[in-house]
């Protein structure tokens, strides 16, 4: 056998273990439904989108700011949507911007100090959403390989630059509709849910 045969043989089946793998990852992640303590599981098309707005008609075109966070190095994090779905979730649509003239980064803060959120990299993990009637604190859902349901891996932002940002919590009572909404780094604000 010549070389360049091996060569595409070991492509062709290294090619075929990971299709192997990834349908057997979607596969797995199938199913939904509730555990078996009751509690809903979290939704793996969240946890494929952790990077992008799940919903971005919520993201364009949104006029409305419920509030606006300034955080270190100049980003401000405008919220444009805390909305509660059927499923027992809120969640929160942002963006967040570098306000300064200089390039700047998410703290690592922002994710929390769960050591089941930091192995997954930079994210905003650690925001809370406080229930203050009820006396409740909402983390940051997670899916079932512990990655948090939330933008992550941000970029450093340039001066002027913006990117969208999601997060998802499980959702507070259906008469609660005024939260304060908490991010590691940020000043903290009251928002409005909707739905």
């Amino acid at each position: 056998m010549s070389v360049r045969f091996t060569t595409r043989a070991r492509t062709g089946a290294v090619a075929l273990v990971v299709a192997a793998g990834l349908a057997l990852g979607v596969v797995g992640c199938g199913g939904g439904g509730d555990s078996e303590d009751g509690k809903p599981k979290a939704s793996a098309s969240a946890s494929a989108s952790r990077g992008d707005d799940p919903n971005p008609s919520t993201q364009e075109g949104s006029d409305e700011i419920l509030a606006e966070l300034r955080g270190e190095g100049g980003l401000i994090l405008k919220i444009t949507s805390a909305t509660r779905d059927a499923g027992g979730f809120v969640t929160v649509n942002g963006e967040l911007k570098n306000d300064s003239s200089e390039p700047a980064r998410v703290s690592l803060r922002a994710a929390g100090v769960e050591t089941e959120i930091l192995r997954h990299g930079p994210s905003l993990g650690g925001a809370t959403l406080v229930d203050s009637a009820s006396k409740k604190r909402y983390y940051v859902l997670r899916d079932t390989d512990g990655r948090p349901l939330t933008t992550t891996n941000m970029p450093r932002l340039k001066a002027g630059e913006s990117i969208p940002v999601f997060m998802q919590f499980p959702a507070p009572p259906a008469e609660t509709s005024e939260v304060s909404f908490q991010l590691p780094s940020f000043a903290s604000g009251t928002i409005q849910i909707s739905g």
